[in-house]
């Protein structure tokens, strides 16, 4: 015995680490690097230019400052570009992330945000040790549609005061801030922040449908910046920026606040897994032959974020969009996010005064463009035509992103779409009448059993959702001696299912009905036999391997003896006379 014990505890070390040494780099991974590296350089320094404001904006909206956007897009982008599970994804600040960002920083200052982001790495690597990562394919389209839109509006929403030049907005939600900024632009308006931020956007959207392969999003940065600085108009500006990135420190770290600030890290890590994942599942469908692995995927985005607060940078996780220009710029392995995480940091080093003159309006234009892209109004439109379920998870999903915070709205999507999945499930389940086969019986005999016995067969699951209609259905069966239950077409029965089996089989018992029941598949068979059921019946040998061998049960030992009884020997009782009790008695359950 103690060898058996130490023997499964070996296994079962030798499992573990064969499982964190599957999360780590392989050398597979940099066999593509050889194939192609000049795309992929040139892929990865395409990405660092439309990068660049992005990471701007995304650092100021956060509320740490363009500095912490850059500082993540180039410790959390090259991370996760080594330890990632996907050779195209692309990882740093994103808008979405922002959204869960600014109410931290609003009750937790700079440092409670490093410490959520931290603390969201180590639930990320506990959720890629777990093996967790293949559970996003389960996600529902309406939800990830309706959580996406939710998004771009509550993005837009937060530009809406840098696009108004409006510095002073307060509010508690994101939609009460720019009420705010719009009530105090109304007072004072300030039209050069507005003309800035519409003239960025309107760049980016033409210029994206008339040459999709140009840096549209950089071109119109530098153009808004060289007019602020050219003509006399006053608007924000992003300020000055350090000519380098800051010493890595841990004084952030209070454990003192972990409890504090769990929902909010348990909300980035949700967010950050969730929209990592979905990345990569859009790189794969723009590439030919990609497939991530999406455990590793939450491992290199768990190190990410472990990183990036070390150096000042807010939580990070992939970006859908940097991620499609990569694809569509040519890259083939990891060498070209890795490249924009090191253009970005050569920008930093060399180029902090020229960013640092740059208009928050500007920056505002760009991620206004951005929201405009991230929806695709046909799919919207098709999810709100295709069913009503669709329609109402589509709705809810949106609405409860904009009204209240991402982590409910994904949470209340799934919630209302597995309840209707359920119901249209249990839908499914059916207890039709079946008529007995004739087989060797005579006619006048096949009538006279037709008229004592009474089969039905159980189509479809039987489980909690549909265990209610069942037993109303059954227990209503009238003016018979016995019944049948094929289990054979049952497709699953949970406990909830064979406790409702089994108060309705004592329903008719009660009522003088033998139940017989047949073709129970094996695994069933063992959810009865736990709770009681198929142990009472086979005591009662009430079960049966198929149809005809109950029904000649039947026959033979409920409906003779008892016809017998009532006409006497060699008689047949008459049709019609449904009174007499079976001579065997009844189970009582």
């Amino acid at each position: 015995m103690p060898e058996e014990v130490t023997g499964r505890q070996s296994g079962a070390a030798r499992s573990a680490v064969a499982r964190l040494t599957g999360l780590l780099p392989q050398r597979s991974d940099w066999d593509a690097v050889r194939r192609s590296p000049r795309a992929d350089l040139v892929a990865g320094l395409t990405v660092a230019v439309v990068a660049l404001p992005l990471a701007l904006a995304f650092g100021v909206t956060s509320g740490l400052g363009a500095q912490a956007g850059l500082v993540t897009a180039v410790v959390a982008g090259a991370v996760a570009a080594v330890f990632g599970g996907s050779n195209l994804q692309v990882s740093g600040p994103t808008g979405a992330m922002t959204v869960v960002l600014v109410p931290v920083i609003q009750r937790f200052g700079a440092s409670g945000v490093l410490m959520v982001g931290a603390m969201a790495g180590l639930v990320l690597l506990g959720l890629a040790v777990a093996r967790l990562g293949r559970y996003v394919r389960y996600l529902p389209t309406p939800v990830v549609e309706g959580f996406t839109a939710g998004i771009a509006v509550v993005i837009a929403l937060q530009q809406v005061p840098a696009a108004l030049g409006v510095t002073d907005a307060h509010g508690e939600k994101v939609w009460a801030v720019a009420g705010d900024a719009l009530a105090r632009f109304v007072r004072h308006p300030h039209p050069a922040a507005v003309a800035v931020a519409v003239g960025v956007a309107a760049v980016l959207l033409l210029g994206a449908r008339w040459r999709p392969g140009l840096p549209f999003s950089l071109l119109a940065v530098a153009a808004a910046t060289g007019l602020a600085e050219a003509a006399p108009i006053e608007l924000t500006r992003i300020g000055a920026l350090p000519t380098g990135f800051p010493a890595p420190s841990t004084a952030f770290l209070d454990l003192s606040a972990i409890g504090t600030l769990l929902p909010s890290a348990l909300a980035v890590a949700a967010l950050a897994a969730l929209e990592s994942l979905l990345s990569a599942t859009v790189a794969d469908g723009m590439s030919v032959g990609e497939r991530h692995d999406p455990d590793r995927e939450l491992f290199g985005q768990g190190l990410a974020n472990l990183a990036a607060p070390l150096f000042g940078g807010i939580p990070a996780t992939a970006a859908i969009a940097r991620t499609a220009v990569n694809v569509r710029a040519g890259a083939r392995s990891k060498l070209a996010s890795l490249t924009h995480a090191v253009a970005l940091a050569a920008i930093v080093l060399a180029a902090a005064p020229l960013v640092s003159r740059i208009p928050l309006a500007a920056l505002a234009g760009v991620l206004l463009a951005t929201t405009v892209r991230m929806v695709e109004a046909s799919a919207l439109v098709a999810l709100a035509r295709s069913t009503r379920g669709d329609a109402l998870v589509l709705a809810l999903t949106f609405a409860v992103t904009v009204v209240f915070d991402l982590v409910m709205a994904v949470a209340v999507g799934i919630g209302v779409a597995v309840v209707l999945a359920l119901r249209a499930v249990a839908r499914t389940a059916r207890l039709e009448q079946v008529p007995l086969e004739p087989g060797d019986h005579s006619a006048e005999e096949h009538q006279l059993l037709s008229e004592h016995i009474v089969a039905y067969r159980l189509d479809g699951p039987l489980f909690f959702a549909a265990a209610h209609h069942f037993l109303i259905e059954l227990s209503e069966v009238a003016d018979v001696r016995v019944v049948i239950l094929r289990m054979s077409r049952v497709s699953t029965i949970d406990a909830t299912g064979a406790h409702v089996l089994g108060d309705a089989i004592t329903r008719l018992q009660r009522r003088g009905i033998t139940v017989l029941m047949s073709g129970i598949a094996p695994g069933h068979d063992q959810v009865l036999a736990t709770l009681g059921v198929a142990e009472r019946l086979r005591r009662d040998e009430l079960i049966f391997p198929d149809t005809p061998t109950a029904i000649k049960y039947a026959r033979t030992h409920v409906i003779g003896p008892a016809l017998v009884s009532d006409a006497g020997p060699g008689r047949a009782r008459p049709p019609g006379r449904d009174d007499a009790a079976p001579p065997r008695p009844a189970s009582r359950w």
